[in-house]
C-alpha cells in the first residue's frame, strides 16, 4: 500500500508496482490467447477417403478449427456445402482439410466407373485412392497371347469390392475411375475375356 513518508509526500510500496505489471502481463497473455482462438476458421475434414465422382454431404465430414495466419484459406467451410451436397473432382485423403479446389457442384471429372477383376492379387498398398496402371493380355488361338500393354494408364482405385469368387485364382474386382474415352477398350477387353493386370503407377517424378 502507499505509505506517507515523515515529510508528508507518498511513497509507494515497490511490491505494488510488481503486483500491478504482473496482473497486466497476464491479462495481456490471456487477451492474445483468446484473439489467436477467434482466428481460427472452421472447416471441413475427410473422415474417409474420398474420390472423384463421390458426393458429399455435411454428414461425410468433421469441423476441425485451424489458424492460417496471414494465408487466405482455401479449404472447404460449413457453409460452403449446400444441401444437395458437393461431388469430389480429385482424391481426397482420410483425415486431409477439404480443399476448395477438389469439389464441386456438377460432375467435371469426366470419368466413369468401371469393375474389373484382376487376375492376381492386388500388390501391397493398392486401395481405395490408389493409383494403377490397367494392364490387358488378348488370349489368341491354340493358347498364344498378345505381348501385355497398358489399356489404361492412371486409373483411380475407387473401392476394392474383394474376391472375384474364382477359385485358387486370387482374382479381385476392383472399382476403377477411367476416363470415359478409354471405357469402350476396356469393356472390349473384359468381354473378351482378356487377362486384365492391375499394376500401381509410377510417381510422375519417376516418369
Amino acid at each position: 500500500m502507499p505509505r506517507r513518508s515523515e515529510r508528508g509526500s507518498i511513497r509507494i510500496d515497490p511490491r505494488l508496482v510488481i503486483g500491478i505489471v504482473l496482473i497486466a502481463g497476464s491479462t495481456a497473455g490471456v487477451y492474445a490467447l483468446v484473439s489467436g482462438l477467434d482466428d481460427a476458421t472452421e472447416v471441413y475434414t475427410a473422415t474417409e477417403t474420398l474420390t472423384p465422382g463421390d458426393r458429399i454431404r455435411p454428414a461425410d465430414l468433421v469441423v476441425e478449427r485451424v489458424r492460417f495466419g496471414s494465408a487466405e484459406a482455401r479449404y472447404l467451410e460449413p457453409d460452403a456445402v449446400p444441401e444437395e451436397g458437393l461431388i469430389v473432382t480429385s482424391t481426397i485423403r482420410a483425415g486431409e482439410l477439404v480443399p476448395l479446389g477438389a469439389v464441386d457442384d456438377v460432375d467435371r471429372a469426366g470419368l466413369a466407373t468401371v469393375v474389373v477383376t484382376s487376375r492376381a492379387a492386388l500388390p501391397e498398398g493398392v486401395d481405395r485412392g490408389s493409383v494403377v496402371d490397367v494392364w490387358s493380355t488378348r488370349q489368341l488361338e491354340r493358347g498364344a497371347v498378345e505381348p501385355p500393354s497398358v489399356l489404361v494408364p492412371e486409373a483411380e482405385v475407387a473401392a476394392v469390392t474383394g474376391s472375384s469368387g474364382m477359385v485358387d485364382s486370387g482374382g479381385v474386382s476392383v472399382e476403377l475411375l477411367v476416363p470415359r474415352e478409354r471405357v469402350a477398350a476396356l469393356l472390349e477387353a473384359l468381354a473378351a475375356d482378356d487377362t486384365i493386370d492391375l499394376v500401381p503407377a509410377r510417381p510422375e517424378v519417376d516418369r
